[in-house]
């Protein structure tokens, strides 16, 4: 905090601006890459379901001897 020449203390309107410029490139930095990692979840859950369908099928040729129809 910086003293004013009266005794207040309070931030100065630049030290205010450094402050959220600095929030700004974080963000600018981290919204991207929250991104990458969200299509990257959604990837593996759909990888995960085509594996668990293939398990499916597999059980059912297993048990029947052939593949279900559509």
């Amino acid at each position: 905090m910086v003293r004013k020449s009266n005794g207040k203390k309070g931030f100065t309107l630049i030290e205010l601006l450094v402050v959220v410029a600095i929030i700004g490139i974080l963000a600018a930095i981290a919204i991207p890459q929250f991104a990458k990692y969200r299509i990257n979840a959604f990837n593996s859950a759909a990888q995960s379901d085509l594996a668990n369908v293939k398990s499916a099928l597999e059980s059912y040729y297993a048990e029947n001897f052939t593949y279900p129809s559509p």
